[in-house]
Formats: structure tokens, sequence, C-alpha cells
């Protein structure tokens, strides 16, 4: 139970930050979410150092672990709205923001990880 409530505390965390990130950020009128795309490269370079440092000499708990890693960036990540929004890209025909969107997400995001890991070696 102790772990379930970690991973739902640090979810809700993450969520409500990617929220506000969104409404601060997506309301830009060139039509790229600035705001998801910043979570998720935020949450990828995140996911990286949590999950690096609890590799590292074990320097982070399981329970930390899942409160940060499990819970706070998969909270603050969101794969269905990335979805959605090169969704909504592809039915509106910009298919340049769709290519940028999701080529810059996928590379930048896996560096943001890469870089994570790194960071804490």
């Amino acid at each position: 139970m102790k772990q379930i409530l970690l991973v739902f505390f640090g979810g809700g965390i993450g969520s409500v930050l990617r929220y506000l990130i969104g409404k601060w950020l997506n309301s830009t009128g060139d039509g790229i979410p600035y705001g998801t795309f910043l979570a998720n490269i935020l949450g990828s370079l995140l996911i990286g150092i949590i999950l690096g440092l609890a590799s590292k000499n074990d320097s982070l708990t399981q329970s930390q672990t899942l409160l940060l890693a499990t819970g706070f960036c998969g909270g603050f990540t969101t794969f269905s709205t990335f979805a959605y929004e090169n969704h909504v890209f592809l039915k509106s025909g910009d298919f340049t923001s769709f290519a940028l969107y999701t080529i810059g997400s996928f590379v930048i995001g896996f560096l943001a990880v890469f870089l994570g890991i790194f960071l804490v070696k």
C-alpha cells in the first residue's frame, strides 16, 4: 500500500505541474504545443538523472525511485497528449509541425535521458 501511495502522490504533483506548464506555454499562436514538449523533455532528463542515481551505488531507495520516477515523471510526462496533438496536426494538414514536433520530441527526449544518466556518472 505504501508503494501505491508514493506513486499516487508523485503522479499527482507531476500531473499538476504538467497542467500548469501546458496552460502557460501551449497557448502560443504558432500551434506547436511547447508545454507538452517541455514537459516530455524535462521528464526524460529527470528520469535519466533519477534512475542513474538509483543505479549508482544505490543512491536512492526503492521508495524514492517509485515516488520520483514512476510517480512524478509518469504524471509529468504524457504520451497520450503527445499522440493527440499529433493527430490534430495531421488532421489539419500541418505536416511540418507534425514532423518537427514528433522527431524533436523523440530525438531530444532520448538525448535528455542519456544526458541525465551521464550527469550522475
